[in-house]
């Protein structure tokens, strides 16, 4: 994954699978209601459940380890792991809310906004500043960010790049 103002030509061994225009924001506060339903927090017996509500609603980048770079909060249902939201990259006084993510069949019940509050300000507790990316397509995604008070930084390209299947054959010494 590489991100860039501008498309770049991938370095040799390497194709270009995906590219889309994607948004970085910022929060400096976010809104202190409180999340108005039940959380709690996520562990590592959860990776299976949380692997499964990503891969089905796909928020983003969120592979089987993810759940390792951060903490993470979500909502149960009947059982079920229903929404999610949680942290993933850490830089230098800044930490991304990452992986937020609601079941389909629970949309529209304040799920991601909750969750997206109590990550943010445990961030903001720390002295860190929240961040998030999102496609600049998810304008419904986006009006939420807003909402809670994160502020477009940066429009970047967002290139996801794989290795040629030749070059895959050649081990390192």
């Amino acid at each position: 994954y590489l991100q860039h103002d501008e498309p770049i030509a991938p370095p040799p061994g390497f194709v270009l699978v995906r590219a889309a225009r994607t948004v970085q924001m910022l929060a400096e506060r976010v809104g202190s209601a409180p999340a108005g339903f039940d959380f709690e927090e996520l562990t590592p017996a959860d990776g299976p459940a949380m692997l499964a509500l990503a891969r089905l609603t796909r928020p983003g980048p969120f592979a089987e380890r993810t759940r390792e770079l951060g903490r993470f909060v979500g909502v149960r249902r009947a059982g079920q792991l229903v929404a999610m939201a949680g942290e993933r990259m850490k830089v230098d006084g800044f930490t991304e809310l990452s992986g937020v993510c609601t079941h389909p069949q629970h949309r529209g019940k304040g799920y991601a906004a909750g969750l997206m509050r109590e990550v943010a300000r445990a961030i903001l507790a720390r002295g860190e500043q929240p961040f998030l990316h999102a496609f600049a397509d998810n304008e419904a995604a986006l009006a939420l960010y807003r909402r809670l008070g994160f502020v477009t930084r940066w429009q970047p390209l967002l290139m996801v790049l794989q290795r040629e299947p030749a070059s895959r054959g050649t081990p390192l010494r």
